[in-house]
């Protein structure tokens, strides 16, 4: 009984990011441990980016079986957890592979790491090149200059927010927008135009807005298309689009902060 508890126990996970970009963004030690791996669980939508996995280690799955039509994404989430939890309790060293940032707007990654902790497995996670990454390269953004806001397009229309008009408003997944069922994989007009109307208590309608796509093959390039926010509706959107909404407004000196630190940095 001992022995068979502590083979169980031998199971461990390590969910990493595969990039954005198939064969161009994955690190050394991420390719290490899919090809050491008793079994790898790779979750993209891509068939391309799940044959190049294959054919790191032959024991592959894929997670895209897990969806369906009109079904709630988080039970499908659960049930990728449930599919790796199995064989981790089966004592194999277990990779989860994902789309970009295995921690980055990935549900199923956060949830089976916890949940192999709490039951005394080995579980961590590994970094991958994300959308983000990819998106301040390919529009020659520092987050460092203005500031970055960052909110899932859906959550930032539920839920009251206090913009910073000096800063960077990055809206990540505005194809289905406002899917309150999370089973949809495209909402429609009307509810791109709610977001529009919500953006448009704080920001100009003639504001000038991206739709920023991240390529996902070597040959393709990334897409930026500039609108202005009123015309935001008439763009065509897919779920991956991010919706990129430059600084309002330039950056205003606290003057009684400002006053304080040099202070604080002059000589005695």
């Amino acid at each position: 009984m001992t022995e068979l508890h502590d083979k169980a126990l031998a199971g461990s996970i390590v969910c990493v990011g595969l990039g954005m970009t198939l064969g161009a963004h994955i690190s050394q030690l991420t390719r290490n441990f899919i090809e050491q791996a008793d079994v790898v669980f790779v979750g993209a939508s891509d068939a391309l980016v799940e044959n190049w996995v294959m054919q790191m280690n032959g024991n592959t799955i894929s997670l895209q079986s897990f969806y369906a039509e009109n079904k709630d994404r988080k039970v499908s989430y659960q049930q990728m957890v449930d599919a790796m939890m199995n064989e981790i309790r089966k004592g194999h060293k277990v990779v989860g592979a994902f789309y970009g940032h295995p921690g980055v707007f990935a549900w199923a990654p956060h949830q089976v790491i916890a949940t192999a902790k709490q039951q005394g497995f080995h579980a961590h996670m590994e970094p991958g090149i994300s959308a983000e990454d990819c998106m301040y390269a390919d529009m020659s953004i520092d987050p460092g200059t203005f500031g970055i806001q960052h909110y899932e397009a859906s959550q930032f229309m539920m839920y009251q927010r206090h913009l910073d008009p000096t800063a960077y408003l990055i809206l990540w997944q505005l194809g289905f927008v406002g899917d309150l069922s999370r089973s949809q994989y495209k909402t429609g007009h009307h509810h791109r135009q709610l977001l529009i109307d919500v953006l448009a208590e704080s920001i100009p309608l003639q504001h000038q807005v991206a739709i920023y796509e991240c390529p996902t093959l070597p040959t393709q390039k990334c897409r930026i298309e500039w609108v202005n926010l009123a015309d935001l509706n008439h763009a065509t959107v897919y779920h991956h689009s991010t919706l990129v909404i430059p600084p309002i407004v330039k950056k205003k000196y606290d003057l009684a902060t400002l006053a304080k630190l040099n202070d604080l940095n002059s000589p005695n």
